[in-house]
């Protein structure tokens, strides 16, 4: 069968391309036919190996940096869709967490999802085309509901969940579609940025940690951040034209 062309000629802004679900969308979007993406991350290398069959910019900076998309907008012409994916694992709990934790990981799931989605907003408007576009947030289901440990986090997804409903709201009439989508656990290196995950790294493997965390979740497996994609890319697509303002949350049932 043939794979489904619908974004023919699109053009689309990707952050935290360089891997897991973001680089999962890079791909996918590039076998559905889009023309052009263009790919924000800090890893370079990570980007560089993507190898995608269609016209590709690369962008590296942190997204936290407003002077980074400061130099990006001109490059954003012609933009119809953007996944504002980036983000960093934050862990802790509330009492013991100090301000500079808080702040490393409010500036990239917070700041960075704003600065990102206000500069995906102003190119989708100004493309010219009449046709309005999309936008996928990547928020979490640690937004919905309340784990503990997960330090600034879980807060951080619960607003930038909520700043996509505002966005709907904001930019309905320009026809662009704003929603979220709240992953459950997901098999990406996000997880490697905790100790606690680590040390059952080293201790039983990478797979066999996998397997004991997905037990939380009712259907017992973490998705793959090819499943991500795939319901992502429904949203950003014209199939998904009815839906706006939507916290989509996609988690094996871990919030029931």
């Amino acid at each position: 069968m043939d794979t489904l062309k619908d974004f023919a000629g699109r053009t689309a802004l990707i952050t935290g391309a360089a891997s897991g679900i973001g680089a999962a969308c890079a791909k996918l979007l590039a076998e559905r036919g889009a023309a052009k993406l263009i790919l924000v991350d800090v890893d370079a290398a990570g980007m560089a190996a993507l190898d995608l069959p269609c016209e590709v910019e690369c962008i590296t900076g942190s997204v936290a940096d407003e002077t980074l998309w400061d130099g990006i907008g001109p490059k954003l012409e012609g933009l119809d869709h953007a996944v504002v994916n980036a983000g960093v694992g934050g862990f802790g709990t509330i009492d013991e967490l100090s301000f500079e934790e808080w702040r490393r990981v409010m500036a990239i799931n917070l700041d960075g999802a704003f600065l990102t989605l206000r500069a995906g907003l102003r190119a989708i408007k100004a493309n010219g085309k009449n046709t309005g576009g999309s936008v996928v947030i990547t928020g979490s289901s640690t937004g919905v509901k309340p784990v503990p440990g997960i330090g600034p986090y879980g807060p951080a997804k619960a607003a930038v969940a909520h700043m996509a409903r505002i966005a709907a709201m904001e930019n309905a009439s320009a026809n662009i579609r704003v929603n979220a989508i709240a992953p459950g656990g997901v098999d990406t290196a996000i997880w490697e940025t905790g100790d606690d995950f680590n040390l059952s790294v080293e201790a039983i493997g990478r797979e066999e940690t996998i397997k004991r965390m997905s037990k939380t979740t009712p259907n017992s497996r973490f998705a793959s951040s090819d499943e991500m994609a795939g319901t992502i890319l429904y949203m950003l697509s014209d199939a998904g034209s009815n839906i706006t303002g939507h916290v989509l949350v996609s988690d094996g049932g871990f919030t029931l």
